[in-house]
């Protein structure tokens, strides 16, 4: 579904990512793991498109290339997106929100898919409310119940784990495996939680200093490999 090819990216003068490379098997959880500061939510910006690469390709299902297209553009041909931090829009109803994704939908529908509310009934019965009064685990679905409007074909989570209750935790696991298993979805994760990555994720890869370092099916996470170069 998504292959990167030596994909270089700079911050001024510090070079971030090196000759990157990565596959991204359809219908399937692929989890990119490292250290902090390694470069893993710098290339989920850069599949994004909300940072520019300096060489490189990103190509989307066979030979989409989209590596100098708008963010725009990607979302309308189905790449969704939950960035670390979740981003979600405070002063905004949950409905609200939800509605701010319906703008890159392919079809141009403006309904919000009952799909949604099945997958997170949460969103439902709080959709009246604003998004800053839920708590961050609440904050967390409706995130990624904006980037699932625009029923995308690629799933983007950064860290969508990070600072939320292990009950929600599970919950977001559960539901990416359903979208996976029901509706074909592929998903691009980035997480630190060994437990949630070998529990809901199919293949692996590990960066290092901008590099991408191994990679494999998930029951090839090794204890040598989380030694070198996952532990701190």
């Amino acid at each position: 579904m998504l292959k990167v090819q030596k994909l270089n990216q700079f911050y001024g003068e510090s070079h971030t990512l090196w000759d990157l490379e990565l596959d991204v098997p359809k219908g399937q959880c692929t989890c990119v793991m490292g250290r902090n500061g390694v470069g893993k939510t710098t290339l989920m910006k850069c599949v994004m498109g909300e940072e520019s690469v300096k060489s490189g390709q990103l190509l989307f299902d066979g030979d989409i290339d989209l590596t100098r297209r708008r963010v725009e553009d990607r979302s309308r041909l189905g790449v969704g997106y939950v960035p670390q931090g979740r981003q979600i829009f405070p002063l905004l109803t949950v409905e609200e929100n939800l509605r701010t994704g319906l703008a890159a939908r392919k079809d141009g529908s403006r309904q919000i898919p009952e799909r949604i509310y099945n997958l997170f009934p949460v969103l439902k019965e709080m959709k009246n409310r604003r998004g800053g009064d839920l708590s961050g685990g609440q904050q967390q679905q409706l995130a990624i119940g904006r980037a699932l409007v625009i029923e995308p074909r690629l799933l983007i989570l950064d860290e969508p784990g990070e600072g939320i209750q292990p009950n929600i935790v599970a919950q977001i696991g559960e539901v990416i495996r359903k979208l996976i298993e029901e509706d074909g979805l592929t998903v691009l994760l980035v997480e630190q939680k060994l437990p949630f990555a070998r529990k809901y994720a199919d293949r692996f890869a590990i960066m290092d200093r901008g590099r991408r370092v191994a990679e494999g099916g998930i029951a090839e996470l090794s204890d040598d490999l989380i030694k070198k170069h996952l532990t701190v």
